[in-house]
Order: structure tokens, then sequence, then C-alpha cells
């Protein structure tokens, strides 16, 4: 192998000694530390078990993954040549990069790698996976073998489509998990950190292991973010407002008016109870519903308790009459009007849709138009969490729930980071674990760490009739023993979806408009994802979105002719809003026609931790 003042790639030569431990008493002591700070994070695992305060859940999530494996395996094993067919191919795949490494020590250095990473993946970025063999060796052999992992899932026949999209979902997830940049000895910049530091990355990041476990109570409760920056109502949620009323799961904020005239319509948001709404009301410059009073709207928000056993039995009727219904209930008290425009929030707009066609059979009006931000109303294309979705997975998760009549929110957490696990696991993992670095202060990763429970009884109805048998858009949902149909909501709808969105795809969110039974639907795609995409205030001028004609026929054809605008989506809102009534009124203050106020925004529930 030649040295670094030659033509071919680098292994030793002046770059080794960042590869070699120059203090060993040193690194020993660091060591000793991580081996101290591993057996406090064991600890922290295990005491919670033996006390019977934690239940292993994994057995039933990798019960289902060796399931899905199985069936892929009995495809390629079930005809030798087939089986032999595919080994061939792994197998011709390693003599290329082998083949191509003895090229690239030979004269001929600047041959081209077998595999390379895509543009986007930022785990190879360092320059030590191109120019130095091994790193190099690695890299490829990886990328190889993923890709032909991927291939036998594309290419097994027989699979039914639901099992297709569960071994592609965990072939990802394994694909991620063993990435070489994931471990210090096959990651040059962790193994040059390691050897820089003389290990002490190692006894930090273990030590944050340690205290990841404890503060999880047992699981491991992965930081993304440096909360100690970060406290609701002071710095997140500061929207000035009162709670003007409050059930057994909501409270009901009604926030200060800025302009002296407001639209006679008050608005209301139904965010989902999956998070906390404060998601709209992160800071002054990233809050919506401050961008939304300052545009001159009534704004009042539905603030969802953050369940525990008293919340058990909670249905979505209950969540219906006691949060959406409630809502409406307040909003005349304290502003005298009895129509208002309403807006929901990926589940919370899931529960809109059928409150609305529940209401439209009980002859109830008051909600006169209905926006949706990244709603799903119909679960054909739902995406990556029908992973989840299946009789025995769900039937699992019941039971779970009956011990304690909820879902820990973690693992809700986990299940949503585990569908960007390359943006929202792993990165943290390394940074933390492996490199002993604390995470940067990030307001929306406080707010995504910031996780509730979920009502056994409520969340076990929205996934066996939404995800598990699309009960809504077939109109065959049961609610308040009627069959309710999107048939019969006929107000206007403006329907938001996000082009990047993991959790309602922008092609299931289109397919929804389908259903609704009015002439005005109008559908909006923004740039970027289920965050992002909907959290983008003018003035960071980021992003885009399409506008087009009726959302009919297939999502590829609207927008292929769909017109696209620079910038947030926001200012369109309004005006579709403000065009359906633009009546005004004298500005609305909390409190003002009598009302008894609570306490201070944003309330009380937001503020229970999981």
């Amino acid at each position: 192998m030649k040295s670094s003042d030659g033509d071919g790639p680098k292994l030793a030569g002046s770059s080794a000694e960042q590869y070699v431990i120059k203090d060993p008493e040193l690194f020993a002591r660091n060591v000793a530390r991580m081996i101290e700070s591993a057996g406090k994070a064991a600890s922290a695992w295990v005491n919670p078990r033996e006390k019977g305060e934690v239940r292993d859940s994994m057995a039933d999530p990798m019960a289902d993954m060796v399931k899905t494996f199985s069936r892929l395996s009995e495809y390629w094993l079930s005809d030798p040549s087939r089986a032999l067919e595919a080994q061939t191919k792994l197998f011709s795949g390693y003599l290329d990069i082998w083949s191509n490494a003895i090229r690239r020590m030979g004269s001929d250095g600047s041959a081209p790698p077998a595999e390379t990473p895509a543009m986007a993946d930022k785990r190879f970025r360092d320059p030590e996976w191109s120019t130095n063999a091994f790193f190099d060796f690695l890299k490829q052999a990886y990328l190889v073998t993923t890709k032909w992992a991927n291939d036998l899932v594309t290419n097994a026949e027989g699979l039914d489509e639901h099992t297709r999209h569960k071994a592609e979902f965990y072939v990802r997830q394994v694909s991620q998990a063993i990435s070489p940049s994931n471990f210090i000895l096959t990651n040059p910049e962790l193994f040059r950190e390691t050897v820089a530091s003389h290990g002490e990355n190692l006894a930090r990041g273990m030590q944050m292991l340690a205290e990841d476990i404890a503060a999880g109570k047992g699981e491991l409760k992965l930081r993304q973010a440096d909360y100690t920056k970060f406290e609701v109502g002071r710095n997140l949620a500061t929207t000035p407002g009162k709670v003007i009323a409050r059930s057994d799961v909501a409270e009901i904020i009604q926030y200060a008016p800025t302009t002296r005239k407001v639209l006679k319509r008050p608005l209301l948001i139904c965010p989902p109870w999956i998070n906390k709404f404060y998601i709209l009301d992160l800071n002054p410059q990233k809050s919506f519903i401050a961008w939304a009073v300052e545009q001159g709207h009534s704004v009042f928000v539905i603030s969802w308790v953050n369940p525990d056993e008293r919340h058990g039995r909670k249905s979505w009727e209950d969540y219906i009459e006691e949060g959406l219904k409630f809502a409406l209930d307040q909003i005349e008290k304290a502003t005298g009007e009895r129509e208002v425009n309403a807006i929901g929030y990926c589940v919370g707009g899931t529960l809109l849709a059928a409150a609305l066609a529940l209401m439209a059979q009980e002859g109830d009006d008051r909600i006169a138009s209905a926006t949706f931000f990244t709603t799903q109303v119909d679960f054909t294309h739902a995406g990556d969490l029908k992973v989840f979705v299946d009789e025995d997975q769900v039937a699992a998760l019941e039971r779970a729930m009956g011990e304690k009549g909820y879902l820990d929110g973690t693992k809700m957490a986990t299940a949503f980071n585990m569908l960007r696990a390359g943006d929202l696991i792993w990165p943290y993992v390394v940074n933390n674990y492996m490199r002993g670095k604390e995470p940067m202060p990030f307001d929306l990763l406080y707010w995504n760490a910031d996780s509730t429970r979920m009502a056994a009884a409520n969340h076990s109805f929205y996934l066996r009739n939404c995800y598990m048998n699309n009960t809504l858009s077939k109109g065959e949902m049961m609610l308040s023993g009627r069959t309710v149909s999107l048939k019969d909501v006929t107000i206007p709808v403006y329907n938001l979806a996000a082009k990047e969105d993991h959790i309602a795809p922008a092609r299931s969110v289109f397919t929804g408009c389908s259903f609704f039974g009015g002439n005005d639907v109008q559908f909006v795609m923004s740039g970027s994802g289920h965050i992002a995409g909907v959290v983008n205030p003018p003035v960071l001028n980021k992003y885009q979105y399409w506008t087009g004609g009726t959302p009919v026929g297939s999502f590829e054809s609207w927008l292929a002719t769909a017109k696209e605008t620079p910038g947030s989506w926001w200012p369109h809102w309004h005006a579709w809003a403000a065009g359906l009534d633009d009546r005004l009124a004298t500005a609305r203050r909390p409190g003002a026609r009598g009302m008894p106020l609570l306490g201070d925004a944003p309330g009380t529930y937001v503020t229970v931790r999981v």
C-alpha cells in the first residue's frame, strides 16, 4: 500500500497519527469512567423492571419484524435457483468493491467507487470516508449490502401490500442502525475524536446515556436538544391570552386582540392531542396563533389534557363533546357569535372532520368553514405509520394500554422518530453517546420531546377506525349512535398538505378532498414537511406553496398544472378565510362579557409532563 506521499489512497502516513492513542494511561482512566457510568446505565435500566414499574414492550414489535422478514425469506428460499441468484448478486457486489480497492491501491488511484452515497446523505461527508482505503471499503460494503437488502423486498413476488410496506420499513430501520457511521471504530470522525480526547468523549457519552435512561424511568429518553434553555410560558407559548374554561379533556384559551377591529367570525383551532398545541405558538417569530391575532382573528385554541388513568375510557365522542362542542359553547359566551371558522391540525383535523359529519346530522351548523392542516380523512395512502397498525399489533397495544388506561407518550414519540430515524434518532445517538456532546438548544425539538400520553379508548378508536378500517371516508364511522358521512359536510373547506410529509402524505390529503360533500374544497400544498410546512411564517420567506384547480383526478395530474408561489401560504389562507365573511366587529378581550378567567395562557394542561 502506498504512503501518503504516493498517488494511492491513504491508510498510513501522516494521517495515521490521528488514530494512535498517545496517552494510554489517561485513555485507560477514561475507559474506567465509562465502565462506571455503564454500570449506572444498566442499573437505571434494570431496577424499574425488577420493581415491576416498567414492562418491556420490545417483544411484540420484534416478533412482528421477525414474522415480516420470515415472509420475505420464504419467497427467496423456496426456490434454490432464486436463492442462489440473490446470493450471487450480493457476492458480485462485494467482488466489485474488492477489485475497486485493489485498483485504487495500484497505479490507478482514481478508480471510481463501486457504490456511492446519495448527495443528501450526511453520514459520509468526512473526507476520510473516500480518501482512507479502510473507511472507504466499509462505506461501500455497507451501501452495497443495504441496496441488496432493499432489492430483496422490491423484487419479492407474492407479498401483500401491507407486508411489503412493513418489510421496506424494517429494512430501512435495520440499515440505518448498522451504518458504520454509528460506531467508534468504523467512523473516522468518531475514531479521531476518541483519540484526540483520550477517550473522554466515551466517558461523557456513557454518563449522558445513564442520565437519559434515568430520565425515562427505565426507558431511553433520547435527548434531541438542550432542554434547559426552554420553558413553556416563559420563552415558548408566550402569546398573551387567558384560559376561559376547562373540561376533563380540554382547556379553552382565548387570545388577547392586538387590533381595534376583528373579523366577526371567531377562529377556533383544534390541535392534535398526540402533541401539545404550542407547536403553533413556539415563539413570537414562528407563532401562527400570534400572526392570526395580528390579522384580526379572534383566536381560541383547545389545549388537550395530558391523560392519565382517569381518562382511559374517554372516547372520540367525549373529545368531541368535551373538547370541540365545549369550545364552541364557550366561544359563543365569550363573543356572542354563534358562527366560527375552525382549524384542525393532523389528528385534531380528523376529529374535526368526524365532528362536522356528526354535527351535520344533528343540525348543528355553528362551524361555518373548516381548514385542515396536514389532515387525513382517508387512510388508503397513509404512509409509514400504517406499518404499526394491523390486528396483531393493535391488539397487543390495547392489552398494554389496558393496564394503565393510556399509552406512554414515549411510545408515540419513538414511533414518530422512527419515520425519520436518519434525522431524529441516529445523529443524536452518535452526538450524545459517542461524541459525548450536548445537543444544541432548538425549540422545535424541545416541543417534539414534550410528548403526551394517549387515552386508551380514544387511541384504540383512532387506530381501528382510521388506519385499520378507514371508516370515516367509507361513511361507516359510528359516533353517538349515528353512522356519519363526510358527504354531509358541505361547508367551505381549505385543505393544506405538505410536500415532504411522512405522517400525512400529500397524496393522502389530496385523496381525502373528494369525500367532502361541498363544492368549495380548496387544496393547497406547502413545501417541506408535517411541521415546517405548516409553521412557516411569511417573515422568513422560506419554501413555497402550490395552488391549482379543483382537487379531482390524480394527485400527480393536479400537481403538474398547479401554480407554485414562493414563501408562506399563511397570507393565502387568510385571504380565503376573510373572503368567506369579511364583516368586522369590535375586538373582544378575554373576560369582557363577564366570563370568569381561570388563568393565563398557555394554561395548566399543557405544562403536565410525561
